[in-house]
């Protein structure tokens, strides 16, 4: 894996995945665009990655209107973009009839909305470079839903709707698209998960902390992003799930609603 030169912008880069990510990618030569909203989380990590070259950019996935602008920050500074990893975005932990609807409406704003926006300002970029690639962190529940991730399921499936179709779009123009499934992931995606009022989760669910650590992850993301994967599952025996929800429905509602997810 050489991505030496290759400017590679991420959101979520503060912590967990994204961070883990930017990592692995210093690691292989890239320059980093550093991306999230916690500026002193993203400096740390930026000094981690010593001595690739990297921008901390603070970014909202809430404040699409701004991103424009942050793009035209990216190219000032690298004059491209040559791979987009929409990894941020937020979880939840509720029943689906105890979740107030603001809290649906704020995932999907979030983990959609705002992915989508990020991606319809960057892509142009790479079209006009003649190369590219997008790449989104989904999650399993972006194949199949489990309980107490109703909304977070909602927003990971419409992004493989939406960016399944983007990728036949750009089939032609050199830029390619691909959708990372992460199964349990050692981070602190439950921690601030939402719960059914808004306000954070604050502990760390026993499936997430026996999940895979996020080198490892990052380790085969990259991997796969080097390969061209259109789709790629990454974790324990928990993306197992998809060939059964595939191949044996009715099996596979019966063990994910005993299934301990929480």
């Amino acid at each position: 894996m050489n991505f030496s030169k290759q400017v590679v912008w991420i959101t979520g880069a503060s912590s967990g995945i994204g961070e883990a990510l930017a990592r692995e990618f210093a690691r292989n030569g890239a320059r980093l665009v550093l991306s999230g909203r916690n500026t002193a989380e993203l400096a740390r990590v930026g000094a981690a990655c010593a001595p690739a070259e990297t921008l901390v950019l603070p970014l909202d996935l809430g404040d699409a209107p701004s991103f424009p602008g942050k793009v035209a920050e990216v190219l000032a500074r690298y004059g491209r973009i040559d791979i987009l990893v929409n990894n941020g975005g937020i979880s939840q932990r509720s029943l689906a009839l105890e979740t107030a609807l603001d809290v649906d409406r704020r995932l999907m704003e979030i983990n959609y909305f705002g992915t989508v926006a990020l991606t319809k300002a960057v892509v142009p970029t790479m079209i006009s470079q003649g190369r590219g690639r997008v790449v989104v962190v989904s999650s399993l529940v972006g194949k199949f839903g489990t309980p107490y991730r109703s909304a977070y399921a909602a927003s990971k499936h419409a992004l493989h709707g939406f960016f399944d179709s983007l990728r036949t779009e750009l089939e032609a123009t050199g830029v390619g698209v691909s959708i990372l499934c992460p199964g349990f992931v050692r981070t602190g995606i439950s921690v601030n998960a939402l719960t059914g009022d808004g306000t954070p989760l604050r502990t760390m669910d026993e499936a997430t902390a026996k999940g895979l650590p996020p080198a490892v992850f990052a380790r085969r993301a990259v991997r796969a992003i080097a390969q061209g994967r259109n789709e790629v599952y990454i974790g324990g025996r928990e993306t197992w799930g998809v060939l059964l929800k595939r191949f044996a429905p009715g099996l596979f509602a019966k063990f994910v609603g005993r299934a301990k997810v929480r």
